[in-house]
């Protein structure tokens, strides 16, 4: 089912017309959902606040939870399936994400590749526990088959057409921020299979992902991202920074952590005028090395950074 607003959307929740038997909600419930959610967004540290000003689509769509597992002690994954066809999103945005019954718009990252949507209608989220009623909804009351609706926004994203250039990428994700990243290396490995497949499409560079986290634990998709380094070794690589480890790492992540906070440094190895720059992670990190970044005579038009807080 597709939910119209009208126009191209900034930040504003509007008028949300549901087909309200379909959300098994009354009119009036709809009504207050969507006021409160207005009135909720004048908090600075809600979502709708902070990216009152960013692109958003215009089509919101009903999503069916039809996956939900635990990814690290403080992070559950969700798989939605969005039957509507004209959902789509461009790997690295985000979605707007209404609860019915919950007042707060949720905004989180999707984690999977445009070609899962393409191909099986499935969405990932991956989203840390937190106090925000979003989240808790999703970590105490979200079940199979619970439904919500989305709605993709930001201007966070990678998204070549056939034609461009090849360009060498570096991504910097912390925390829970490796999700649009992931999608981000998930599309690019897509590419690249279509490219060595059919000698056609975008012609991918080299991808170097730095992913810093408190623990192994928490750092999130970590098979999947190996996996990748070991499909593609000559296009994907990767160093994983823990920086409050108190265990023993296991041998098969030895080689690729190290301990301790990533650096300006290691960083730096990696610059090149054909290399774009993508950051994702709490703001001091993101506001750190997108600084650093500027100061190596890094164009302005090659640093894309998203900060959640």
């Amino acid at each position: 089912m597709t939910l119209m607003i009208p126009g191209l959307l900034r930040g504003s929740v509007g008028a949300i017309c549901l087909q309200a038997a379909s959300w098994r909600l009354t009119h009036r419930t709809l009504r207050h959902l969507t006021l409160s959610s207005l009135m909720k967004s004048k908090r600075k540290t809600d979502h709708l606040e902070r990216t009152a000003d960013v692109l958003r689509r215009e089509v919101v769509s009903v999503a069916k939870v039809c996956g939900v597992a635990h990814e690290s002690p403080s992070v559950k994954r969700l798989r939605l399936l969005v039957a509507d066809k004209d959902f789509s999103f461009k790997a690295g945005q985000w979605v707007d994400f209404f609860i019915p019954g919950v007042s707060v718009v949720g905004g989180f990252s999707i984690c999977s590749s445009p070609r899962l949507l393409e191909q099986e209608r499935i969405i990932e989220l991956a989203v840390k526990y937190t106090n925000h009623p979003p989240a808790l909804w999703i970590h105490n009351q979200c079940t199979l088959d619970s439904e919500v609706a989305v709605r993709v926004g930001g201007e966070f994203f990678f998204d070549p057409q056939p034609a461009d250039a090849s360009r060498n990428l570096v991504l910097i994700a912390g925390g829970v921020g490796i999700n649009p990243l992931l999608s981000i290396l998930r599309h690019v490995a897509d590419l690249h299979r279509e490219w060595a497949n059919k000698g056609s499409g975008y012609k991918v560079g080299t991808i170097k992902l730095f992913y810093s986290a408190k623990n192994t634990s928490e750092l999130l998709f970590k098979k999947n991202i190996l996996d990748l380094v070991n499909e593609f070794p000559e296009k994907i690589a990767c160093s994983l920074h823990v920086t409050k480890q108190t265990t023993q790492i296991s041998a098969d992540l030895k080689p690729y952590i190290t301990e301790g906070r990533l650096t300006e440094k290691e960083i730096r190895d990696h610059i090149s005028k054909e290399t774009l720059f993508y950051l994702c992670g709490p703001p001091p990190m993101t506001d750190f090395f997108s600084k650093e970044l500027a100061r190596s005579h890094i164009p302005r038009e090659h640093i894309c950074f998203e900060k959640w807080w």
